[in-house]
């Protein structure tokens, strides 16, 4: 019998992972602390390497499958006359700390309710839902209690009545490709299906003048290249949110419905919505307020690469305050972005198109753009959300302004 390789405890109230990829396949030799697989959590997705030389015996748990903590992975042979004649062992963590890697940006954490298997977001859903998971029928697997479980429990029927309600997947037709619906998509689809089904959505849409903006981009823009910086417009746009966010402290919020209290933030850490390969991820820029222009344009190109790469830490992934999603020039006309969960507000941020419309009773042609702001209107009233999104476009109308009381 080889050496059987559990899933590690992971940390931060980690009960269970999805099986994203394995580097290696059967029969394979491996190196002590070669990457080996990476599992993904509801924190991040991370690379766990080989705790032992040796060669891959046989694989239990294969792309796609949900492990609970504690459960064997992989069975490895260990090389070596010597590891033939000792008795197996188990192991529950690697031999050295797992790579986080971008992943999903939800920093939830776990407690009650230890005795049932649930991700750390289905138990915090229950927790703010009011449900006793102890109660609750399981039908994920190996007996996970799904987020659809719980609010099937709290609308006081089994959620497998809803999903018999759904039509069944389409007979395959020739010429179809089938991808495995797992991994970094499956927890964006989650987050989203969340905070829709969470959230009050609502979305209030506004045009702005970049006219002046973009002047002021354009003549800075040396000087910015002569500190090392690539200055776009999202530097201006944040330090406007985060001056917009100080004005109006409801919309840098979130609701505790457990608590029954709105927690407002007096930090201001700005989510940039950047698109990486496998999905949409959310890094963030810490203390926002408190950077220039330029140091925010260095940190955002810095951040953003990293998370394209996979290289961001969890620190950079998870507590944002509010969170500003641009396409930058495939911005498009206008959309509706989701609410990042739990914030209470997103900003979304279109392409800027020289337009004819109408100064002093003239026709004349500017640079104009729209911006949209999706609320949570359990906590944010429509008229409070324009006047906030007002003092971002009258500030992003006369940039200069920022810098009178800015760092």
């Amino acid at each position: 019998m080889g050496f059987e390789f559990r899933l590690p405890d992971l940390g931060e109230g980690v009960v269970e992972g999805e099986v994203v990829k394995w580097h290696v396949s059967a029969g394979d030799n491996v190196r002590e602390d070669q990457p080996m697989v990476e599992v993904m959590t509801d924190k991040a997705t991370v690379e766990i390497p080989s705790p032992k030389a040796g060669r891959v015996a046989e694989i239990l748990a294969p792309a796609g499958k949900i492990c609970a903590v504690g459960q064997v992975m992989v069975v490895i042979e260990e090389s070596g006359a010597a590891s033939s004649k000792s008795a197996p062992s188990v192991e529950t963590r690697p031999a050295s700390a797992p790579t986080v890697h971008a992943a999903t940006m939800v920093a939830t954490t776990s407690g009650g309710s230890e005795k049932v298997l649930a991700t750390p977001a289905t138990r915090k859903l229950a927790r703010d839902m009011g449900v006793d998971l102890s109660t609750v029928r399981a039908t994920g697997d190996n007996g996970r209690i799904t987020a659809e479980d719980v609010r099937g429990a709290k609308n006081g029927h089994a959620a497998t009545a809803a999903a018999s309600l759904r039509p069944a997947p389409s007979i395959p037709q020739v010429g179809d490709v089938r991808i495995p619906f797992r991994g970094l998509r499956k927890k964006i689809a989650e987050n989203m299906h969340r905070s829709k089904s969470t959230a009050a959505h609502f979305t209030y849409v506004e045009e702005c003048d970049a006219t002046a903006l973009m002047q002021l981009r354009k003549h800075s823009k040396a000087r910015a290249e002569d500190r090392g910086v690539k200055l776009s417009f999202l530097p201006f746009i944040v330090k406007a949110v985060c001056d917009g966010l100080k004005k109006f402290p409801a919309i840098n919020a979130t609701l505790d419905e457990a608590a029954q209290e709105i927690i407002q933030r007096k930090r201001y850490h700005i989510g940039v919505a950047t698109a990486a390969p496998d999905g949409l991820i959310v890094p963030v820029v810490k203390d926002a307020d408190q950077k220039s222009i330029y140091d925010l344009a260095r940190s955002i190109d810095e951040i953003s690469e990293r998370t394209r790469t996979g290289k961001a830490t969890r620190d950079e992934l998870t507590g944002s305050t509010f969170t500003i999603s641009s396409l930058g020039t495939l911005g498009g006309v206008l959309a509706t972005p989701i609410i990042n969960f739990p914030e209470v507000a997103i900003l979304g941020v279109h392409k800027i198109r020289q337009t004819p419309v109408v100064r002093d009773g003239q026709i004349v042609v500017r640079d104009m753009m729209y911006l949209s702001i999706s609320l949570d209107h359990r906590v944010v009233d429509g008229y409070e959300g324009a006047q906030f999104l007002a003092h971002v476009i009258a500030l992003l109308e006369q940039p200069t302004l920022m810098f009178l009381d800015s760092v």
